[in-house]
């Protein structure tokens, strides 16, 4: 097969996945009409991404590239489809330009009435025939989710809201958290490709760069959850070497979406010294406590906000609400299945601390959280974009499941049940385990050595000047550490 077929296939791949994504996003359809079309999108996207294997390594960069930047445009075809978080953006970056702490008044406050517009507030005529809007107690109507709570958001995402706020055109509405939204996409690429490249292998970048939950989650619903991948992103790729940066960039990540929290053990990957723990902790732990503190000193009310409401809506405080901790309960009765979900969590954390791959954070980053999905199954799809990335700087697709998972539990809604969750999760953890399994015995057995320490040829004589795993010199007198 000549080197351009493969091209030619990979770029129709991703012309036909974005123009699916158009159509998809700028369509009528919503619930189990929209998960279909999801679907599809996911099967093209990985169709797309086993062609990138076979296009020749100079192709590959511009490729990955330009396929983002298609991919990524289509969440601008149309106002936000299955979230309405953007409008809340919107609103606290607007409350902050005044003055106000977003951590101080609810959207339904009286006191904010002179903030209100048509495009957030519609007439209360409008009210009934207007989809995704909330009835207010003084008879009007809103677009903005729990009106009635205060912002839910970290102070980083609250400085973004006020940036994207300051920096938009008037009347730009949704458009400008979409189009910052975007770009915060394509920079998460621009860095995975950096970092993946250094190592050899940028095709992976194509994982997030293409993925169907950027557009559609990262664009489209413009969700703050990419500035916390970004952050993410950053600091797991800078923390092997510089400690204290990159435990700063993780703080950053932390204080825009708590999520990146799980980030921290593997971070700290293989740093048995408490020098070294403390290293990356610390800096997290300052920047975390540096930013918050503006918000304290100007807010009358707590700057956590609406955080502890969020967390018993969801079902995190009674594990038998909602469609929480799915697959735990299958086993256990519904009261152990919070103390079982922190046992568990707690192990996996210690694990990746003292036996990960310091230089390859990401890969215990990705195994804790990824656990956490499992174990907690939220049932938001955009928490899975910090999945998405850490698939992409470490490979095992099978994870990919899990963000596949989520977005079942989003999409198929509350019609479609607690089976509905728990049969997506169970599917995304078979998907996980069957990768691992298929790794292990892909994986080359250790060579029995001679008491010299060399490897013996067929005849049992030792060779010389080889170590090592069979098929792979050793570096520095060993194998190489962590290799999958």
């Amino acid at each position: 097969m000549s080197r351009t077929r493969p091209l030619a296939v990979t770029v129709v791949l991703v012309a036909v996945l974005a123009t699916a994504l158009t159509a998809l996003l700028g369509g009528d359809a919503v619930g189990g009409g929209f998960l279909g079309g999801y679907a599809a999108c996911w099967a093209l996207f990985a169709a797309a991404v086993v062609a990138l294997r076979r296009v020749a390594g100079r192709a590959v960069v511009p490729l990955v590239l330009a396929g983002a930047v298609a991919v990524a445009a289509t969440g601008l075809v149309e106002a936000p489809r299955t979230s309405t978080d953007a409008y809340r953006y919107a609103w606290d970056g607007r409350v902050q330009a005044a003055g106000i702490s977003p951590y101080d008044r609810a959207p339904a406050d009286p006191e904010l009435v002179p903030l209100r517009d048509g495009w957030l507030f519609p007439a209360a005529t409008a009210c009934p025939g207007t989809p995704d809007v909330a009835p207010l107690p003084d008879g009007g109507c809103t677009r903005i989710n729990r009106p009635a709570a205060h912002t839910v958001y970290p102070p980083v995402a609250e400085v973004w809201f006020l940036l994207v706020h300051g920096l938009a055109p008037p009347d730009s509405r949704h458009k400008a958290h979409q189009v910052g939204a975007g770009l915060l996409s394509l920079a998460v690429t621009g860095l995975l490709v950096t970092v993946l490249r250094r190592r050899g292998d940028p095709r992976r970048a194509a994982l997030w760069a293409w993925c169907p939950a950027v557009p559609v989650e990262a664009v489209n619903n413009a969700h703050a959850d990419v500035l916390a991948v970004l952050f993410s992103v950053a600091a797991l790729a800078v923390v092997a070497r510089r400690r204290l940066t990159g435990g700063a960039l993780l703080g950053l990540g932390i204080a825009a979406k708590m999520l990146p929290a799980v980030l921290l053990p593997g971070a700290v990957s293989g740093a048995r010294r408490p020098r070294a723990v403390l290293a990356v902790v610390v800096p997290a732990a300052v920047v975390v406590g540096a930013v918050y503190l503006p918000y304290v000193l100007r807010s009358e009310a707590s700057v956590l906000g609406y955080l502890g409401g969020y967390a018993e809506e969801e079902g995190y405080e009674d594990a038998g609400a909602g469609g929480r901790f799915a697959l735990l309960r299958l086993v256990l009765p519904d009261a152990w299945a919070t103390t079982a979900a922190l046992l568990v969590l707690t192990g996996v954390a210690l694990a990746v601390w003292w036996r990960g791959d310091p230089e390859r954070p990401w890969r215990g980053a990705l195994l804790t959280t990824g656990a956490a999905f499992l174990l907690l199954t939220p049932g938001y799809s955009w928490y899975a974009l910090l999945l998405v990335a850490l698939v992409a700087l470490d490979g095992r697709v099978e994870w990919l499941g899990v963000a596949g998972a989520g977005a079942v539990a989003y999409l198929a809604g509350p019609g479609a049940g607690q089976g509905a969750v728990t049969a997506a999760y169970a599917t995304a953890a078979v998907l996980v385990a069957a990768g691992a399994g298929l790794r292990r015995r892909r994986r080359p057995p250790p060579v029995e050595r001679t008491p010299s320490g060399a490897e013996p040829d067929a005849a049992g004589r030792p060779l010389s000047g080889v170590s090592g795993w069979r098929g792979f010199p050793s570096r520095a007198g060993g194998p190489f550490r962590g290799r999958s």
